[in-house]
């Protein structure tokens, strides 16, 4: 029987599987923290206008504009690619290539890159 590897998202830094809660709540002094996953941070498209933060926790936090927290949710990480889940139960997707994240219509740089809010491409 061939059992197929299940989708993980990253919580407190750490992988794991799909249908447990993401937030398992505080460290105690016995835990160790782990690394956070490398697509932990914030993401912004080159006008600055959409700020994608993708926490630890497994949860994203989105800004347009000045609207802050204008699309939060869930999300999960298969290798490079990216599935998002907002609060009102829409799905997206997104990939990672060279350092950038394509989401959907999208593409947004880490922040910080000389491409991230500079009003450019």
């Amino acid at each position: 029987m061939h059992r197929t590897q299940d989708t993980h998202t990253w919580g407190d830094g750490g992988l794991v599987p799909i249908g447990l809660p993401a937030d398992h709540g505080s460290m105690t002094s016995n835990d160790t923290r782990r690394a956070a996953h490398p697509y932990v941070g914030m993401w912004v498209t080159a006008d600055g206008f959409i700020r994608q933060e993708l926490l630890p926790n497994g949860r994203y936090d989105e800004a347009r504009g000045n609207r802050q927290s204008a699309y939060t949710g869930r999300y999960t990480v298969t290798g490079n690619h990216i599935d998002y889940v907002d609060d009102t139960g829409f799905t997206a997707t997104g990939d990672i290539r060279d350092g950038v994240l394509f989401h959907e219509h999208l593409v947004l740089y880490r922040e910080g890159n000389k491409h991230a809010g500079q009003g450019g491409t």
